[in-house]
């Protein structure tokens, strides 16, 4: 159980354009092993005993609000993002009253299907603002980098700024955890991206400016070596099914 209160938002208003999905769904309601990926990220949050979730909706939102709420969770609380055709950052602007709750706060995208144990060791972990590395990461630009030098977070960007040093670097999974002070910058980050008509831009910049501003100490645990995949492109998706979610399943058995 988490030592304090925890508040989880899962980003789920894209589009996913880039899978086809057919009748327009959610990338959230992907079906693996006969569950949707929302239906098991809450599934695991409940497990881990964090109560509070805010779902940014956006495509799909009707369906999948309904999906959340047929499945037994009338606690998750939902907002649109109604311009969620814009980049990822409006979503996390979208959702900034859970971001100043107050809480230790959770960020979580929709579109990974990862073991539970991975999205535990995020939420136990001793360290205040903390992301997941995995070392293990394809050489290409669609992986969010996380770059280290002298064990400190020193640049987080799909194509890392060539003039910033680094010993080794590994490709985020999507989740982060941020103390209250951290969660409440980043959220004032957001609204600078807004006003600044910067609305297309993607959510792991704000973060990246957060990360890199000095105020507050990030580290990072490596989670190399567990199972996890985030589902963008339909060969991710063949992936998941056949690969990622049977080494879930032997874990979780």
């Amino acid at each position: 159980m988490p030592r304090t209160e925890v508040h989880a938002i899962i980003l789920a208003a894209g589009v996913g354009s880039r899978l086809e999905l057919a009748d327009g769904l959610p990338k959230a309601l992907m079906e693996i092993g006969g569950q949707s990926l929302m239906a098991r990220q809450l599934q695991t949050l409940a497990r881990l005993h964090v109560s509070r979730v805010t779902v940014c909706l956006g495509h799909g939102a009707a369906a999948l609000e309904a999906a959340i709420q047929q499945g037994g969770h009338p606690a998750v609380h939902c907002v649109l993002n109604p311009d969620y055709r814009l980049g990822s950052v409006r979503s996390l602007w979208s959702v900034r009253a859970a971001l100043t709750s107050g809480a230790d706060i959770l960020v979580l995208d929709a579109d990974v299907l990862a073991c539970p144990s991975l999205l535990a060791r995020l939420v136990n972990s001793p360290l205040e603002n903390c992301l997941l590395l995995d070392r293990d990461y394809p050489p290409d630009d669609e992986a969010v980098k996380i770059c280290v030098r002298h064990n400190a977070v020193v640049e987080f960007r799909k194509r890392p700024d060539p003039a910033i040093a680094w010993d080794f670097a590994g490709e985020s999974v999507g989740y982060f955890k941020f103390a209250p002070a951290a969660a409440a910058a980043l959220a004032r980050l957001t609204e600078r991206y807004v006003t600044a008509g910067l609305s297309e831009e993607p959510h792991e910049e704000a973060i990246r400016d957060l990360l890199l501003c000095g105020d507050y100490s990030a580290g990072f645990e490596d989670i190399t070596g567990t199972p996890w995949i985030e589902i963008d492109f339909p060969a991710d998706l063949r992936r998941a099914r056949d690969e990622i979610w049977p080494k879930i399943s032997c874990e979780r058995h």
